[in-house]
């Protein structure tokens, strides 16, 4: 666990331009982020537990969660700790019987429980050294207050944690970047998602 980082999410964001959402991940220790595209739905579920939204029936992430707790089993932190073919790997780590294990996961679904657990979420420093973005320092002296916001190809679906805002517009540029690529979503989690009603 040395070689890992540990981050927070700083926000969700949605580019206007595709289905697809972003999870900003920042690293606590250092100004650097990390942006992992989500789904839709996978998006929302996070941003409800972020949001702490009374749901009247539980979500799968919910549910989810709720098995580990009914088979005494205590999730310790989720970890992405890969990165290939531009595909994000996650890996929950629990405590089920004083026995550590490891369960592959998607990075989406291991940050909605993640936050749903009040757990840490930690990322491999060589995923971080390979994506992680920093904020040039001459950017963040003229960068005007929430810039990303208010981007005309992004908004937020939960705000970016205030001590941190200036450093956000390398998204901006990242998202409008997104417009002059082909109409293929760049989808770095799996694309496994099947269609929900």
């Amino acid at each position: 666990m040395s070689d890992m980082v540990q981050v927070v999410i700083d926000s969700v964001r949605v580019s206007l331009m595709s289905p697809q959402r972003v999870v900003v991940l920042r690293q606590t220790d250092l100004e650097r982020y990390l942006a992992i595209w989500v789904g839709p739905y996978e998006a929302e579920s996070i941003t409800v537990a972020l949001q702490e939204v009374e749901m009247s029936r539980p979500l799968t992430h919910d549910l989810l969660k709720n098995v580990f707790s009914t088979f005494n089993a205590k999730i310790l932190r989720i970890e992405i700790i890969a990165l290939k073919d531009d595909i994000f790997y996650g890996n929950i780590v629990a405590d089920a019987d004083e026995k550590i294990i490891d369960i592959d996961a998607r990075p989406s679904d291991a940050i909605a429980l993640a936050v749903r657990a009040h757990v840490p979420i930690l990322v491999g420093q060589d995923v971080m050294d390979a994506a992680g973005i920093v904020p040039e320092k001459d950017m963040q002296s003229d960068v005007p207050a929430a810039p990303a916001a208010h981007a005309e190809d992004a908004k937020p679906l939960t705000p970016p944690a205030r001590d941190h805002e200036e450093g956000l517009d390398v998204f901006e540029d990242f998202l409008k970047k997104l417009k002059d690529e082909p109409d293929e979503p760049d989808e770095q989690d799996n694309q496994e998602e099947d269609p929900k009603p």
